[in-house]
């Protein structure tokens, strides 16, 4: 029993020496001062039309924590929606929905140099419309809230695998 524990405690020992040793680096190192952190606090977000313009800004907004008093960047997001019915019942209604939600977004300087252009989307499927309007209604704005979270979060990560690439300098610093 003791050479299997002195084997584990080995193999355990040599996993950790070479995860230490691999380079990985925490994203959010230095807390909230630290370099991704304060560059997320200079991004200001231009409003986006709509309802899930609204969602998806204020969901962004919780992401990247509070905005700075004068940010050096600005995001600006255009929402594109799409609700797709498949899925034909006996009486020609839709069985179920596909309910795709894309961004396309640009970071730009304080000089209103593009420094990302990117797009992301996330969808989600309604498995079973009702014949209720009222419940096919409140099932598609509880799967656009789901989304505009979703996207929130990808624009996000990608904001801060962006931030944590050293690209992100105010146009003062440059």
């Amino acid at each position: 029993m003791s050479r299997v524990r002195a084997l584990m405690a080995g193999a355990l020992l040599a996993a950790g020496l070479m995860l230490g040793s691999c380079g990985l680096q925490p994203v959010y190192s230095g807390g909230n001062t630290g370099t991704v952190a304060t560059a997320m606090s200079d991004i200001a977000i231009a409003p986006i039309a709509n309802g899930k313009g609204y969602l998806v800004s204020t969901a962004l907004r919780h992401e990247l924590g509070p905005v700075n008093a004068n940010p050096q960047f600005r995001i600006e997001i255009e929402l594109e929606e799409q609700i797709l019915g498949f899925g034909i019942r006996d009486n020609n209604t839709i069985a179920a929905e596909r309910i795709t939600l894309r961004a396309r977004y640009e970071l730009k300087d304080a000089n209103g140099k593009v420094l990302l252009l990117a797009t992301t989307g996330s969808d989600m499927s309604i498995d079973n419309v009702s014949s209720s309007d009222y419940a096919t209604v409140a099932a598609e704005t509880s799967a656009i809230e789901r989304l505009s979270i979703v996207v929130a979060q990808q624009i996000a990560q990608r904001l801060t695998l962006f931030a944590k690439s050293g690209q992100l300098v105010p146009a003062a610093a440059k």
